[in-house]
This record gives structure tokens, C-alpha cells and sequence, in this order.
């Protein structure tokens, strides 16, 4: 009596330890209750039959934990993560591999996800496109890189031109002239280093059905930006420019104003022949030459320098722009293809924005021109929702974890990025994984080899930002569980205290 008095008070010690363990983890994230697993004791006799015997006590068969879901708490922390279902986090410390439910992470001073142990969170990582990188996981580390600025190449235009629109009054088409169109619209675009342009879009109706669709960038017609850039690197305004530069550092007035006479000549030329190229109309390129004609003003005040003949330019030429395209629309209100493809325009229209001044971008901006859901209806012509493809430069804002483990990367341009992927673990027996400490366990044996999967996929749980997964110990059933482990306990001691008076009696026989 005295062996099975002494069993049950190792076992009902055990079993309040393992109850005093559980409630003192209450309110450790991620932390999972055990149980105490009992079993009873037989000796064998001579005869190799047991059970005919009382037994000899009792054993702790197994301390077991339960992995049941905890309750989900939100939290003020965007880097915690919580598991809604099966899975754990796999982390790696000192190139050792350890599973864990607790999701309170933080970043260290290299930008790796740890936990508050050190362990480093591993997953998938993503290239500078954003696209997720599967194979071996790593150790999630945040890219806080600036993103790259990505060149406007697509735009579409939707809009609906109104079929009671008039002609424009003033012909030809002139950007700075609203009475020689029916509408503009604009939308930003972007050159190769994220600056930001504005493209203006202007509809001309030409006809009952038929608009033509011509392009700006930043205000000034397209066409006047390409013969600007042509004076850029033409020779002869070059050498002029540097006869004038000799002459401003020289004493002689005469020779300064022969050199800005001889710039705004050259200046002149050059631009006459780009705007031939460009199929400037005769009355513009004899403004062109009325402008840049050395007995002008532009060629003969002192104070016209070369930067200011280049200003006057800009501000005063007017080269009519070359249209992107004509719209045609059927008698329903749709763009009538077959009859744009017989009067030579095909969708997309292409348009080149030149960049000016030179920024170092790329100068020229190809862009693709559609007018998916473009109509001409009855209604007031009205914008609708155009978009383009580019955008600026941005630094890294916050950063969030989806529901399937996805890392999205938030930037002050306003886009987004993924960054990386959580990845969970699973085992055929998590009962039998190995307990380290410090919210963690390992695998065995007996749990088998881990199955590494994405969240939401192959029965793995998903995940939610700003969130953990709270203990799963009940406190009221632990307090009821210790108020019988201690009344066992106190039994089991008052077997062996009857077992003692006992054996007194017997000794005290006579």
C-alpha cells in the first residue's frame, strides 16, 4: 500500500505542476496547455498473468499538450501575425530550425522579422517586380529600397463625347485656342525617372460621327516640343552659342550684338527646318521666320540673350500639333473600327511626348493610346475613368501581412509591392514535437518531417495582421483541475498514514 500511496503522490505532484505550469502561461501568445495523462500499474506473476493482483499504483503515461486554437486578439503592432487554424511559424536561430504559434514579431537592425528570442521568420522573398520567389525558405528580411519609377507606355482614355457637340469655330486646331476644339482632358504620366508630366488629350469633332484626337504634353503641343529638341543639338546653333558666349566675355558691343544677331539667325534656321519636317502649315513657319529674322527685335535689343531668344520661342511658336488619330463612332455610340481601319487608323494610337527640357530621362515617351469604353452618346460629353501605367518613384511607408502570408509593401507614391511570403509548417503528429522554450518547439521522430506550405493552402491556416493568437489555457477549468489534484494528493497521503497505523498495530502486537 505504501508503493501505491507513494505513486499517486508523484503523479498528483506532476499533475499539479503541469496545472501550476499552465496557469502561469495564462497570458503567453501562442502558448498551448498540457495535459497530464495517467495510467495504472500491474505487476506480472510467476505465472505470467496480471491482473489478479490490486496493482501497484499509478504512472504518469504522458504529459500531453493540446493544440487547440486559441482565441484571437488584435493588437496595436502591424508586424504581429496571428494563425486562425492549423500551421506554425517557421523560424530559424543559430541556423537551428524550431516551429512556433507565436506571432509578436518585430524587425531587427538588418530589417530581419524576429521574434523577441531572436529567431528570424523564414518564408519566400519577392524581386523588384514583386513577384513571390519559391523555394527554399529564408529568413524574411524587408527590402526598404526606394521603388523604382516605372515610364507611362499604356493609357487608356475613357470618355463619352457628347453627339450634340458642335464643330469647333476656330479651325485649324490650335492647344492654346479653346474655341478649336470641342474638349480636352489630361491625366499625369510618367518619363523614365518618375517625373510627372501632364499629357492633355484634345477631341476635335470633325463630323457627325468622326473626332480627331489630338496629344500635348505639359501645355505645349507635341510637335512644338519635337522642334525644340531639334535645336538642341543642331550644329549651327551650337557654334553660335559659343561665338556668343566669346563675344559677352569680350568689351566690344558691337561684336556682342552681331553675336546674339548671328544665335537668333541660327536659332531660326534650325528651327524652320524642324518644323518643315514636321509639317508645320505655311502661315506657321512665317511666324517662325518673322520671330527668328535678325532685324527684329528678338535679334537686335541687348538684353534679348540667347536664353531669352530660346524663352521667346517657347512661349510664342506655334506649331499645330499632327493628330494622334481619328475616333469613329457607329450609329449605336460605339468606336466603329472597321470604319477607322478603312479611313486609316488603327487602335491603339501611338503618340511619342517628347521630354523638354532635357531632365535625363529618356527624351521620347512612346505611348500607347485606347479608348476601351470610349462612346458617343446623347448625354453630356463627360470624362470617365482614364488610366496609365506609370508612376513615380516611392519610399516604403508600412508594410502588412495578408491572409495568405503575403508581405505587401505600402509607398508614398501610393502603389504597393509584395515584399515576401510567410510560410507555416505542419507535421502528420503535432502531439509528438519536441518542446524547446520560449514559444517554441521541434520536430522529432515521432511528429514527422515538416510540410512547408503557404497559408490558406494544403489545410494550413491563414493568417491575420495586427493580431495574436492568445494562450488556450481555460483559468477556470485549471483551478477546478487543481482542486482535485489536490484532494487526491491529500488522499493518496492518507493511504500511506493508514498503511502506517497499520504496520504500528502489528508491531505493537504482543
Amino acid at each position: 500500500m505504501f508503493q501505491q500511496g507513494l505513486s499517486g503522490l508523484s503523479a498528483a505532484s506532476t499533475q499539479l505542476d503541469v496545472i501550476g505550469n499552465n496557469v502561469a502561461n495564462a497570458s503567453t501568445v501562442g502558448f498551448k496547455s498540457t495535459e497530464a495523462q495517467f495510467a495504472d500499474l500491474y505487476a506480472n506473476s510467476l505465472n505470467g498473468i496480471s491482473g489478479n493482483n490490486p496493482g501497484i499504483g499509478v504512472t504518469v503515461a504522458r504529459l500531453a499538450q493540446q493544440f487547440t486554437q486559441g482565441n484571437i486578439e488584435t493588437t496595436n503592432n502591424p508586424m504581429d501575425i496571428s494563425i486562425n487554424g492549423s500551421g506554425f511559424f517557421r523560424m530559424v536561430v543559430d541556423g537551428a530550425v524550431q516551429y512556433s504559434r507565436n506571432g509578436q514579431f518585430l524587425l531587427d537592425n538588418t530589417g530581419t522579422i524576429v521574434n523577441a528570442q531572436g529567431a528570424a521568420l523564414t518564408g519566400y522573398l519577392a524581386d523588384k517586380n514583386g513577384q513571390i520567389l519559391s523555394g527554399a525558405p529564408v529568413p524574411i528580411t524587408i527590402d526598404s529600397s526606394d521603388l523604382a519609377p516605372v515610364q507611362t507606355t499604356k493609357a487608356n482614355l475613357q470618355i463619352n463625347l457628347s453627339s450634340n457637340t458642335a464643330l469647333p469655330t476656330v479651325q485649324p486646331f490650335d492647344a492654346s485656342d479653346p474655341n478649336s476644339y470641342s474638349k480636352q482632358t489630361v491625366i499625369p504620366v510618367y518619363d523614365s525617372l518618375g517625373n510627372e508630366h501632364t499629357m492633355g488629350t484634345y477631341y476635335v469633332r470633325t463630323g457627325g460621327s468622326t473626332w480627331d484626337v489630338y496629344v500635348a504634353n505639359d501645355g505645349v503641343q507635341v510637335d512644338s516640343q519635337e522642334v525644340m529638341q531639334s535645336i538642341l543639338t543642331d550644329q549651327g546653333v551650337i557654334d553660335a552659342r559659343t561665338a556668343y558666349n566669346t563675344a559677352a566675355a569680350g568689351t566690344d558691343p558691337a561684336a556682342l550684338v552681331a553675336a546674339r544677331q548671328a544665335y537668333a539667325a541660327a536659332v531660326g534656321a534650325a528651327v524652320t527646318t524642324a518644323a518643315t519636317a514636321a509639317g508645320a502649315s505655311p502661315a506657321a513657319l512665317a511666324q517662325i521666320a518673322a520671330l527668328y529674322d535678325p532685324a527684329t527685335s528678338v535679334g537686335n535689343v541687348s538684353s534679348n540673350t540667347p536664353a531669352l531668344i530660346d524663352a521667346a520661342f517657347q512661349a510664342a511658336v506655334n506649331v499645330p500639333a499632327q493628330k494622334a488619330g481619328s475616333l469613329i463612332f457607329t450609329k449605336n455610340g460605339l468606336i466603329d473600327s472597321a470604319a477607322m481601319q478603312t479611313a486609316g487608323y488603327t487602335l491603339p494610337f501611338t503618340v511619342n511626348l517628347p521630354i523638354f527640357p532635357d531632365n535625363g530621362a529618356i527624351l521620347d515617351m512612346p505611348i500607347n493610346l485606347t479608348f476601351d469604353g470610349t462612346t458617343q452618346y446623347g448625354t453630356a460629353t463627360s470624362e470617365k475613368a482614364s488610366t496609365q501605367d506609370g508612376y513615380s518613384s516611392g519610399s516604403l511607408q508600412r508594410f502588412a501581412t495578408d491572409s495568405n502570408g503575403v508581405i505587401v509593401g505600402q509607398y508614398s507614391n501610393g502603389k504597393s509591392r509584395a515584399l515576401a511570403q510567410v510560410v507555416l509548417a505542419d507535421f502528420a503528429s503535432v502531439d509528438n514535437l519536441i518542446p524547446l522554450g520560449g514559444n517554441a518547439w521541434s520536430e522529432s521522430s515521432g511528429s514527422g518531417i515538416p510540410q512547408i506550405g503557404t497559408p490558406g493552402s494544403g489545410g494550413n491556416g491563414q493568417l491575420r495582421s495586427s493580431s495574436v493568437e492568445s494562450s488556450n489555457v481555460d483559468l477556470t477549468e485549471q483551478l477546478v483541475d487543481m482542486i482535485t489534484a489536490q484532494r487526491v494528493y491529500q488522499a493518496n497521503a492518507q493511504t500511506i498514514k493508514t498503511e502506517d497505523s497499520l504496520l504500528q498495530t502489528i508491531v505493537n502486537l504482543r
